[in-house]
């Protein structure tokens, strides 16, 4: 007995596929589904010469609770579109291919405006550019995915799409990920306790490494999954060839806008793949995509099982009685979405405001400014949480260092005694004339730390570029933070030429450093140098990396590492506090994100008037206990010029 084809639409494109698959299957024929779904279909096709979004939102609705497989063509601004494949019960639908189309698209704003109008309405008129040989090349493909689906083959348009130019009938295939939240398939759990609980798991590294999965590993997946300039998360790349590195931009596209996410390391393609993973830790540090927040309450009515959220740092009472200023004083008795994180130190889980789990939730709603501080990517829950611990000490140990005017140890680079290293502060001399120096920023954590400057030897471009790096290996702490200096040499030149005057009146007036470029452009003017001088002072003799780091890793499994860190912390009486913000988009291939929070450390903010060291005495008391000063400082003596971490 041959199966049953069930067509739903009107137009040549459904007559097309009519007729082609009449002579093999028994097809059910129906303009709409008015009349339910068509009878004992094996799978429906729902085909229109024009792009009709309310008749695939009836579909996913009829066909899902029928439990038959659909696919659908139709044909939008000139081009034709196939798939996905939509099966029931299962993650991938029509929606997320058009959110996924639409994103990637430069009009994604109009785009979604015009979508939400025609899902209000049902269109009639064929596409203008819905030529007859066009609509016979799009049934032709649709025929071959039914056959190869009836038959148990492999169907091309299974979590892809098929986007065929009318024009010149140039086809094209596109993976389409499921979509997190999509009101339609998504199978997003509610957040909860036993979401949150972590328990450690064996995370070998591979030789020679800190992580444990390799790029070569993969690389077979990230642009397949991620990178694609028509349906993507990223829809395109960019290559710099002006820094001295490797430098590789992805887009991720916002209705906000565009951002830019960069990669940098010693090859084209490493820096492509590095891209690709720290843009999708930015995706998955924006909102919460991978747990459904279902606490809405007061910090009073929690506190027995939530963070102070005082302990983390807030801004300043002049801050927030400034008339402009665009966030509220904390108050304990206002209702705010918390998400479940774990407490490493509690040994619990423990509830945690949304706006700090997720840093762009903040922006004029809540009672900080918070930024991606301590958001990281891994191929393991426990690489992604070791990695965002080292990026919550690498930003506090910079803005200790900056508050407190910490004159650091200068170390001889050469005492490393690696070849690479040595190697990459000879190519930034010859090729971006800057001289590099470095200083162990190392707090009481002992976690080694580093602050690198670089100094300009040439008349013209930045003076002074920052970055800071830590990690257990002082050497690999180095070498990201040359990588960090590297991406703003040569690029930002003109930029500073061309708006010195602008930032002449930010060097005198520090309000005026409101964006995140600012900070970094402001200590590109040699009039800003003297504020650095404190760690540019060459009278300190150079110290040899033996003499100044003492952490040794000798563990052949990173949780081992992890395990060590985390017991430093205890140590210190903080706690570690870990968000899980993966998601399905980075689940499917092994990849885990997180954020952690380490209340008393000092988060990296962005726009002088931001700042938050209000709640956080151990920017007062680490300098004494350091032997840096003699006696713990007050607030009034902290450095009130803006930060210059670019």
């Amino acid at each position: 007995m041959s199966a049953i084809v069930g067509i739903v639409g009107e137009g040549l494109l459904a007559d097309y596929v009519r007729d082609e698959l009449a002579s093999q299957y028994q097809v059910v024929r129906q303009t709409d589904f008015e009349a339910d779904v068509p009878k004992g279909a094996d799978i429906v096709l729902v085909l229109h010469d024009t792009w009709n979004p309310s008749i695939h939102q009836t579909a996913e609705e009829v066909l899902r609770r029928a439990g038959i497989p659909w696919l659908r063509g139709f044909v939008s601004f000139g081009e034709g579109v196939i798939g996905p494949l939509v099966r029931p019960n299962t993650q991938g639908c029509s929606r997320c291919a058009d959110l996924r189309h639409l994103m990637a698209g430069r009009d994604r704003n109009e785009m979604w405006q015009l979508q939400q109008s025609l899902t209000e309405t049902s269109r009639k008129s064929p596409d203008p550019w819905a030529s007859r040989i066009g609509l016979l090349q799009i049934s032709h493909v649709l025929t071959e995915e039914v056959q190869r689906s009836l038959q148990g083959e492999h169907v091309h348009s299974e979590g892809r799409v098929c986007i065929i130019n009318l024009k010149a009938l140039k086809s094209s295939w596109h993976t389409i990920l499921p979509d997190s939240v999509c009101p339609v398939c998504s199978q997003i759990p509610d957040d909860s306790k036993g979401l949150a609980q972590i328990k450690l798991k064996r995370s070998p590294k591979i030789p020679g490494s800190f992580r444990c999965r390799s790029l070569d590993e993969l690389k077979k997946v990230l642009a397949k999954d991620y990178l694609d300039h028509r349906t993507g998360i990223f829809n395109g790349k960019m290559v710099d060839l002006i820094p001295p590195f490797a430098d590789v931009g992805v887009n991720l596209p916002l209705f906000a806008g565009d951002e830019g996410v960069a990669g940098r390391t010693h090859s084209y393609a490493l820096s492509e793949l590095t891209a690709i993973l720290e843009g999708l830790e930015r995706a998955c540090g924006m909102t919460p995509r991978g747990k459904r927040t279902v606490v809405k309450d007061s910090y009073r009515n929690l506190k027995d099982q939530a963070l102070n959220p005082i302990t983390v740092g807030v801004h300043a009472k002049e801050q927030y009685a400034r008339a402009d200023f665009p966030f509220e004083q904390f108050h304990p008795d206002k209702k705010m979405n918390w998400v479940w994180g774990y407490s490493f130190l509690q040994e619990r889980p423990i509830l945690v405001p949304e706006l700090l789990s997720y840093y762009s939730l903040g922006c004029g709603q809540g009672f900080v400014y918070e930024t991606s501080n301590g958001c990281a990517l891994g191929g393991s829950l426990e690489e992604a949480i070791f990695y965002g611990i080292l990026e919550v000490v690498e930003r506090d140990s910079f803005l200790m260092t900056w508050y407190a005017e910490l004159p650091l140890p200068r170390l001889d680079p050469y005492s490393a005694n690696d070849k690479e290293l040595e190697l990459m502060i000879d190519r930034v001399r010859a090729v971006a004339g800057y001289d590099l120096y470095f200083c162990n920023a190392t707090m009481e954590n002992r976690i080694p730390s580093v602050w690198a400057i670089a100094k300009n030897r040439k008349e013209k471009g930045l003076n002074i570029i920052c970055a800071a790096g830590s990690h257990l290996d002082p050497v690999r702490a180095v070498k990201s933070s040359v990588h960090e200096l590297a991406a703003m040499m040569l690029t930002l030149d003109e930029k500073l030429e061309t708006n010195k005057d602008e930032f002449m009146r930010m060097l005198h007036d520090s309000s005026l450093v409101t964006k995140m470029d600012d900070h970094g452009m402001l200590y590109g003017l040699p009039q800003a140098e003297e504020r650095l001088q404190f760690l540019l002072d060459n009278n300190r003799p150079l110290r040899t990396f033996d003499e100044e780091f003492k952490w040794k890793s000798k563990h052949e499994d990173l949780t081992d590492d992890l395990q060590d860190i985390l017991q430093e912390f205890r140590r210190l009486n903080l706690d570690v506090i870990v968000v899980d913000q993966s998601t399905s988009e980075t689940k499917r291939n092994g990849l885990h994100c997180v954020k952690v929070l380490i209340p008393g450390m000092l988060p990296m903010t962005f726009g002088h008037h931001l700042t938050r060291v209000t709640g956080l005495e151990r920017v007062l008391r680490v300098p004494m206990e350091l032997g840096y000063t003699k006696q713990p400082l007050t607030m009034e003596q902290l450095n009130r010029h803006p930060h210059p971490f670019p």
